[in-house]
């Protein structure tokens, strides 16, 4: 069985081109890719080279970690999931390519456990429950933020999870004046507008590894940064202004699937508005214009590829 992919074949350079895939075994399935997003974070590190190394990692790769898609065949053990609208937080089953993170494609193989069941109602802002759970993955570790850095997708999925929670609604920074727009319930300012130095909790989804100094400074006594971006480079910070004020620091790492299952919750009942957050659709045909318009024109929040009219 082959599909069609998305290769980055190394830094800056990708292609769309068939794949053999492998075999799906007794518990796998076979899903039917309808949409695939782009991430701004990590998928742009591997599409620039910036990417840390870390198992799995080098080139040509399948990138991509947030597909939906119907399940259209299984094995032997899984034949009652045909049909399934699913989530697939990527794939690992290109004989050709690795898959990191494996989910851009017309199809997939992968065990019947990665598949996750999602409203079929949502179309192509399904794409959004990887960040939806990284979001919620981050909140469940802590306290909620008081300030937020960036207003990607992900900066204001943590801000509505944080209203939804019933918490205060955050402050949040972004440096570019079109990512200031789309604040639902809250407010969002330049970092050089905000004088307050009393933030108790301060989520940064930047990826700006430099910034860590000015985020100290903003910190009440005893308070808290989490880090829930991804960051290429080494993250420094001068110690004793950090001493002063007693700073902790958190890393948010990876969700896990309760945070999904939590996340489709919220949605479903209402409570996580997923509207607003994908910006541009192009036909996954275009994926080569598609990667740099994503991952460099600050303008688009997120895009996401339409597998629906390729064969």
């Amino acid at each position: 069985m082959e599909a069609l992919a998305i290769i980055v074949e190394a830094p800056r350079r990708t292609a769309l081109r068939s794949l053999e895939l492998t075999p799906p075994g007794p518990s796998d399935l076979v899903i039917e890719a309808h949409w695939s997003g782009i991430s701004s974070g990590t998928e742009k590190l591997l599409w620039t080279g910036e990417m840390p190394r870390f198992p799995g990692m080098g080139y040509p790769l399948v990138p991509g970690y947030e597909t939906v898609g119907r399940v259209i065949d299984a094995g032997a053990q899984v034949q009652g999931r045909i049909g399934d609208w699913v989530f697939v937080p990527g794939a690992n089953c290109y004989t050709e390519a690795r898959g990191l993170f494996g989910g851009s494609a017309r199809r997939l193989v992968v065990p019947s456990a990665r598949a996750f069941p999602i409203a079929e109602s949502l179309g192509e802002r399904g794409i959004l429950f990887a960040l939806a759970a990284t979001a919620h993955h981050a909140l469940a570790g802590g306290n909620p933020p008081d300030l937020i850095v960036g207003h990607g997708v992900l900066g204001r999925l943590l801000a509505r999870l944080t209203i939804a929670a019933g918490a205060p609604p955050p402050v949040v920074w972004d440096n570019k004046e079109c990512r200031r727009q789309g604040a639902l319930g809250y407010d969002v300012i330049a970092p050089k507008d905000d004088s307050r130095r009393d933030y108790r909790s301060i989520y940064d989804v930047s990826g700006f590894s430099d910034g860590i100094d000015t985020l100290i400074g903003k910190l009440a006594k005893g308070g808290e940064i989490v880090l829930a971006g991804f960051y290429a480079n080494r993250i420094n910070f001068a110690f004793a202004p950090a001493f002063m004020t007693e700073a902790r620091l958190r890393v948010a790492a990876e969700w896990v699937p309760e945070d999904l299952a939590s996340s489709r919750a919220m949605i479903e009942s209402g409570a996580l508005d997923l509207s607003g957050l994908v910006s541009d659709v192009r036909p996954a045909a275009e994926a080569e214009q598609a990667y740099p318009a994503a991952l460099l024109d600050s303008e688009c929040l997120k895009m996401v590829l339409d597998w629906r009219e390729i064969a």
